[in-house]
């Protein structure tokens, strides 16, 4: 065992780490054109090394008739192939480019899009030596002292993992693994230990930390008295209104955080709550049309395709994630020069009304901001619904009645402009795992 963690002291970064992070670069502060360079060398070497040791990616290129040493530039990138979800739900070692001896860490995925189980593999040098050297020591505020209460799934997923990595490894604070609702973490046990150790961090889910919230009012603990100083918001979409509630309930900002299983970190939101922020220091994002796979330019809503630049062992390159959204490249008024993605649902998840299709966080926005309505909700839309179905649970306090449904109905139709009619339900099921939104019944 000594000589295990012999080994791990005497690892070094790869030289191209150390040549544009270390000692005292951040990527926040980098000028965007040293990021830029180095995104290119680091998909080169990725792409390299998957067409040498990944017999998936090499079969690929050579069916698009592409090679690692026709990439000269980022614009090259988009004459590589896609790789897609189907494809990953094949083989659970089907983008190794490297023994599989020297995987230390194996994710699942949640299993929201449906389908096969996707498994991400990881080498220890990838999930800690490369994903923590390039640091966002502004977007990521947090430092030793702080106390992290981390109410993200461990089981199998990677989102409670690998913030854990991040806090505890990566910014030397305390980290409470509180977990997600699972067989000893319950929202009754996780207030209370909230009450206990008095976290200043919270990361979750939108709709957990509404679970949450209930169950620290039936303690009585008011959560707005806790020393926090920020919330983080991920795993779920979520519009700003539902945030706003969030925000007040819990007394802190909470801001927002963008990723995948399989891509990892896709997108930071600093204080300003203008868009994630893209780590390009590890990942490369285009947007493309989905129905012609042309990359689009900053502005245009398409889909989201991500290439990670620090897995160098498990290559995902040119990956569809089959979420919607758009770059804007102009400076954020924080000051960080990283251009910000913006979200517009997932592809699957569209709901279409009458012919026309909107983003559930669009319809969320408008129904939030009704007092009346409660924290939870559905929509639900069946194939060639010309109505919008909305079952909810009104605010505390509010009483249920046909008048108050109309009225809703008719306030939600003006915004969104569509016909709308209302359920009005006691109580809608606690989720253990995504909140589902939408309901296609």
């Amino acid at each position: 065992m000594s000589s295990f963690f012999d080994q791990l002291r005497k690892m070094e970064k790869p030289p191209l780490l150390k040549k544009y992070f270390e000692p005292d670069a951040t990527v926040e502060t980098m000028p965007l054109e040293k990021l830029k360079a180095f995104q290119l060398e680091a998909a080169i070497m990725v792409i390299t090394k998957a067409f040498r040791r990944s017999d998936f990616y090499r079969a690929k290129f050579m069916a698009g008739q592409v090679k690692p040493e026709d990439i000269r530039s980022l614009e090259n990138i988009s004459k590589l192939p896609f790789t897609t979800k189907d494809e990953l739900r094949e083989d659970p070692w089907i983008t190794l480019a490297c023994f599989k001896d020297d995987i230390a860490l194996v994710h699942v995925a949640t299993g929201t899009t449906g389908g096969k189980e996707i498994y991400v593999p990881w080498t220890w040098q990838d999930f800690y030596l490369n994903e923590l050297t390039p640091a966002l020591p502004y977007l990521v505020d947090v430092r030793p002292g702080d106390i992290c209460l981390n109410a993200l799934p461990y089981e199998m997923s990677s989102s409670g993992l690998a913030f854990h990595k991040v806090f505890m490894s990566g910014c030397q604070a305390t980290v409470i693994p509180a977990g997600k609702a699972g067989a000893y973490s319950t929202p009754e046990k996780t207030v209370r230990v909230m009450q206990d150790l008095e976290p200043t961090i919270v990361i979750t889910t939108p709709s957990y930390s509404m679970v949450l919230a209930e169950a620290a009012t039936a303690i009585g603990l008011d959560l707005a008295t806790l020393p926090l100083k920020r919330m983080w918001l991920t795993g779920e979409g979520c519009s700003f209104a539902f945030r706003e509630r969030v925000e007040q309930i819990w007394g802190t900002k909470a801001n927002f955080y963008y990723g995948s299983l399989e891509g990892g970190g896709l997108g930071v939101e600093c204080d300003r709550h203008r868009g994630y922020h893209i780590p390009m220091s590890h990942v490369l994002v285009e947007i493309v049309d989905p129905n012609t796979d042309r990359v689009l330019e900053p502005g245009e809503i398409g889909e989201i395709v991500v290439t990670c630049l620090l897995r160098w062992d498990t290559p995902l390159i040119r990956y569809r994630t089959q979420d919607l959204g758009y770059i804007d490249p102009d400076i954020c008024t924080c000051g960080v020069a990283l251009p910000r993605l913006f979200l517009r649902g997932r592809r699957v998840d569209q709901v279409e009304i009458a012919g026309i299709e909107f983003s559930p966080f669009y319809l969320e926005e408008f129904l939030m901001r009704l007092p009346e309505v409660g924290n939870w909700y559905e929509f639900v839309v069946p194939p060639g619904a010309d109505t919008l179905r909305i079952r909810v649970e009104p605010a505390l306090g509010v009483e249920k009645s046909p008048d108050l449904a109309e009225r809703l109905a008719s306030q939600m139709e003006f915004s969104v402009g569509v016909p709308c009619e209302f359920e009005l339900v006691e109580r809608l099921r606690r989720p253990k795992s995504k909140t589902i939104r939408v309901v296609k019944e």
